[in-house]
């Protein structure tokens, strides 16, 4: 197949990422007579929301990754290709990628976020992000490496460092994982390691903003505080941590605070491609687009999801950051792109707030649903029902559904394996020896 030439009376559409708002626009194009290319240097569909789990190894890191290709078997105007996309060409209407040039009629720009560091790269280098399955079974093997230093070392500063653990960010990532954290410290850690013991492990959060969650209710936000305390999580709000040299993470509270393990879920940042002009780039984060999520300055390359920003007197500040936002944009430009093939109208992108929920641990979450507004095991509930269903593969849906029974009833996990060595210091990862 020849991608850099299109084929005559036969629009291509290249969607670059296959991520919620990439699938979607693919999906919702089907049987329409266009060709569409999906790029991604993963060959496989990422449920995010769930990553945080992997890392703490209650559920497996396939469970929440499903085949991209195995999505379309049945769509014969789509084909995907493994590549990573370098720079976008606007005067030939071509995007550079690692297996050559890809001609496109319309543009797709679908490419997600990554950690955002805001610039430190002290902190970059020390802590870990966790953006993707890759970087959730590193902080696996980190965190269980770790447990097994502290059963053998003699040096008690050692071990203390080993075993404390520090969330930096308290929105629903940090929140949900600071909160799988201490239920570890709760349940699972004198069950695997008898010689340890809840007090000698600590859990810390640091959060820049005046309360957790705060893209939630202040109900919301106090009840996942109030979850946490209980649990013996140590919070500090309205602080940014200055520095993390591996060893020993400072806030500018004053605290220094002697670690092994630091998690970064502070920020984000768009995967911008070069050839985007850096004066659409908000803050170098995101790019800004008009209501049909079309890149400012352009006519047929369009923007969805977190690497996009749609600047309208509804939405000044663009929207969240969240699947729902990405999957809305996805439906409604595919519908757009047809209506601009065919010469018709278009219409504009408004965001349909469906609610957020947010789990702080075992029976415990909160969820904004509009004006009504709840917390506990109602929203728990809620919250499992809304990630299996959300979640792609009829397998899937069943393996996370029978691991997290597991795990509900025996307060444990089978999926705490050290397969392969990271080495935070490096930045490493080595398989386990034989």
């Amino acid at each position: 197949m020849d991608l850099s030439q299109t084929t005559p009376g036969l629009p291509r559409i290249v969607i670059v990422g296959g991520g919620f708002g990439g699938i979607q626009v693919a999906k919702r194009l089907a049987g329409k007579p266009v060709e569409i290319i999906m790029l991604d240097k993963h060959n496989y569909h990422t449920f995010q929301p769930l990553l945080y789990q992997v890392a703490m190894g209650a559920i497996d890191g396939d469970s929440i990754g499903f085949p991209i290709r195995r999505m379309f078997h049945h769509q014969k105007n789509f084909t995907f290709h493994l590549a990573e996309v370098q720079r976008v060409n606007a005067e030939s209407n071509t995007v550079t990628a690692n297996i050559g040039e890809v001609k496109y009629d319309y543009l797709v720009l679908a490419t997600g976020a990554n950690t955002n560091f805001f610039g430190n790269k002290q902190i970059e280098h020390f802590s870990m992000p966790m953006k993707n399955i890759p970087e959730a079974l590193n902080i696996r093997s980190l965190i269980l490496q770790n447990l097994e230093k502290a059963l053998v070392t003699q040096d008690p500063v050692e071990k203390d460092a080993l075993l404390t653990f520090v969330v930096v960010g308290g929105g629903a990532t940090g929140v949900e994982l600071a909160g799988a954290l201490a239920e570890m410290r709760l349940h699972m850690l004198e069950l695997d390691y008898p010689q340890l013991t809840p007090e000698t492990m600590k859990v810390y959060v640091a959060e820049g903003k005046s309360e957790l969650l705060g893209a939630m209710s202040a109900e919301a936000s106090a009840k996942a505080k109030k979850y946490l305390t209980e649990k013996g999580v140590i919070i500090y709000n309205d602080v940014h941590v200055q520095s993390y040299d591996g060893d020993c993470v400072v806030i500018d509270n004053g605290v220094k605070i002697r670690t092994e393990n630091v998690f970064w879920a502070a920020g984000v940042r768009g995967e911008v491609p070069e050839g985007i002009p850096a004066e659409v780039i908000t803050k170098g984060t995101r790019i800004q687009t008009d209501e049909i999520n079309r890149v400012v300055g352009f006519t047929n390359v369009f923007a969805i999801g977190d690497v996009s920003l749609v600047v309208t007197p509804k939405s000044p500040n663009g929207h969240a950051g969240v699947a729902q936002v990405a999957i809305q944009q996805g439906k409604q430009l595919a519908k757009n792109l047809v209506a601009i093939i065919n010469n018709k109208p278009t219409k504009p992108f408004e965001y349909v707030d469906r609610g957020t929920l947010a789990t702080v641990g075992r029976n415990q979450a909160v969820a904004d649903l509009g004006k009504v507004k709840f917390q506990g095991f109602v929203a728990w509930v809620l919250w499992v029902i809304v990630h299996i269903i959300s979640l792609a593969g009829f397998s899937n849906k069943l393996i996370v559904f029978f691991s997290w029974a597991i795990n509900y009833f025996t307060k444990n996990s089978d999926n705490r394996l050290i397969v392969r060595y990271f080495d935070n210091k490096t930045m490493m990862v080595d398989p386990v020896s034989k």
